[in-house]
């Protein structure tokens, strides 16, 4: 099983491309922190922040161009993929991704714009959940262009 789940926050702002037909492809980066803490013999063991590169195709790729943006904190969850590329130079480069398959956004809207449209005494809500966008299965991930 290839499964992998994140929460993050969002370090740029999304790098969103169109090609053929309408279809995007999005591509963020998110941090993930793991907190400091002190052993019991006193060894301090430091903050460690981690970046991952995420990718959203199609539907997903236009709700993240849409609502996610530097600074929002995601749950993410996909799948790992390893690929290779030939840079300019011509020295062979390695990219982990995770290609996204189910997203929830965790960072509250503003309540300015909370509170639009909505009636006296309705809660709040704290996160948006986007739809699930599954990769449809006729395209094959490694042929999508960057």
């Amino acid at each position: 099983m290839n499964k992998v789940m994140l929460i993050g926050n969002v370090g740029q702002e999304p790098d969103v491309r169109y090609y053929e037909a309408d279809q995007a492809v999005a591509q963020v980066r998110l941090a993930t922190t793991e907190r400091g803490y002190t052993l019991q013999n006193g060894t301090q063991v430091p903050e460690r922040t981690d970046w991952h590169n995420l990718v959203f195709y199609r539907q997903a790729a236009k709700i993240v161009e849409k609502y996610v943006h530097k600074g929002d904190k995601l749950y993410v969850d996909g799948r790992l993929r390893y690929r290779s590329y030939d840079d300019q130079r011509g020295q062979r480069r390695f990219v982990t991704e995770i290609i996204v398959e189910n997203m929830e956004m965790l960072t509250p809207k503003p309540a300015t714009q909370q509170n639009e449209g909505m009636p006296a005494g309705q809660p709040q809500a704290t996160s948006q959940t986007m739809p699930n966008v599954q990769p449809q299965a006729t395209t094959d991930d490694s042929e999508m262009p960057f």
